[in-house]
């Protein structure tokens, strides 16, 4: 398994932590004020991503460790978010399935 991706699962661990603290501290949080933050840090680590390979093409970045690192934690972090849209789909068609 690649580090990095192992980094990034306790990265998201962590988040799951903070969005439970920010919970506890605060009940009037919504689901989508929720998945809205997560969203934006996924567009976030994209956007910036694309900024180091913008850097990397123009010669601008030293290092090419950070360059691959930001676009491992964009991948790893778009597949997260696309598993999390499958599993809601899925169990929404299940819902919508049952027989009441």
């Amino acid at each position: 398994m690649n580090i990095n991706k192992i980094y990034e699962y306790n990265r998201l661990l962590n988040l799951e932590s903070q969005i439970n603290n920010t919970n506890d501290k605060n009940d009037n949080i919504s689901f989508t004020e929720v998945l809205k933050n997560a969203l934006d840090k996924v567009n976030q680590m994209q956007l910036q991503s694309d900024e180091y390979n913008k850097l990397l093409v123009t010669g601008e970045v030293d290092n090419l460790h950070d360059v691959s690192i930001a676009s491992e934690k964009a991948y790893v972090a778009l597949q997260i978010t696309l598993s999390i849209r499958n599993k809601i789909l899925e169990a929404y068609k299940e819902i919508m399935r049952m027989q009441i």
